[in-house]
């Protein structure tokens, strides 16, 4: 075993353990999943990076470093220590409300998700049941269901004139 191919299964482990952890309902272990996966980024950014060589700047005639994967590398930091730490202020809001870093369903989430499946079941069986007319092209046929009001048929209006 190479040392390339080496690192390229300590970062497949990383990426793997990252997802794991992410998917835990524990807003800690979401955090140690982030930066496994921050960990593993980096790591597959220096597997990019290719053959080390001298510094690109130099004027060496061989072979040379790219000095592209760095700058990613350093980049991949900067993002993964931002959001690790904006994590970090919403486990500890989270904790200071709740004493607990667990994400909850919510109630209102969960009758939501049962109301959407009731009324697909009753629009399934409502367009299974119905004969379709080949005239109407739109769900505003009538004047009740119109979404545009025409002045003169306006019940308001029609009551005005009566005063």
């Amino acid at each position: 075993m190479n040392v390339s191919l080496t690192l390229v299964v300590i970062m497949a482990v990383l990426y793997a353990g990252g997802v794991y952890a992410m998917l835990e309902r524990s807003l800690t272990r979401v955090l140690i999943g982030f930066l496994l996966l921050g960990n593993a980024t980096n790591l597959l950014l220096l597997i990019v990076m290719g053959v080390p060589g001298g510094a690109p700047f130099y004027g060496d005639d061989g072979p040379q470093s790219d000095p592209l994967p760095q700058a990613l590398v350093l980049t991949a930091i900067v993002i993964t220590f931002a959001v690790s730490a904006f994590l970090l202020a919403l486990i500890y809001r989270s904790w200071q409300l709740g004493q607990a870093d667990l994400v909850e369903d919510d109630a209102e989430d969960i009758a939501l998700r049962e109301r959407a499946a009731d009324t697909s079941d009753v629009m399934e069986d409502e367009e299974d049941d119905a004969d379709l007319d080949d005239e109407a092209t739109t769900d505003f046929v009538g004047l009740d269901t119109s979404p545009l009001t025409i002045i003169a048929s306006s019940p308001d209006i029609d009551r005005r004139d009566e005063r």
